[in-house]
């Protein structure tokens, strides 16, 4: 976990690494509950009798918004800014789904801190964040995310 003491601080990160976060197993019980709660059931998912003899992949996959759904988690494992009041989602610029990340696998991020610019709400941050399957030479997903931060100063 890299620490910085303020947005000053952290600006001076920009086109730094920022580091990586812990291996995460994808589990089917996951994935199943990514499924109930999206509505996307789509057999390559949830189905792992029916993947493991029809899919390409041999078993069941993660949904791609799944993988994209875990930078946030990632991303708080990797580094934090000690003044900051709050922090929201601004959106994503560009997001690919290089890589299917099979159940089972075990993914992580790896954050590069792009930009941080003046907004009238605080800064925008732009990471650029890889989500890397373990064992595999190609990621699962690279997404550049925007996030707002607001500090005490």
């Amino acid at each position: 976990m890299r620490t910085f003491a303020d947005l000053e601080e952290f600006a001076a990160a920009v086109g730094e690494e920022l580091g990586h976060s812990d291996w995460q197993e994808i589990t089917q019980e996951q994935v199943n509950t990514f499924a109930a709660a999206t509505g996307d059931h789509q057999w390559i998912h949830v189905d792992p009798e029916r993947a493991a003899t029809e899919s390409p992949f041999g078993t069941t996959i993660a949904h791609g918004y799944l993988t994209l759904s875990l930078v946030t988690t990632h991303v708080a494992q990797i580094f934090t800014v000690d003044s900051l009041t709050m922090v929201v989602n601004f959106g994503l610029n560009k997001v690919r789904f290089h890589t299917p990340v099979a159940v089972g696998a075990k993914v992580r991020a790896k954050a590069v801190l792009t930009d941080l610019k003046n907004s009238p709400a605080g800064k925008l941050g732009t990471l650029k964040v890889t989500i890397e399957i373990d064992g595999q030479r190609r990621p699962a997903c690279v997404a550049e995310v925007l996030a707002l931060y607001r500090d005490s100063a």
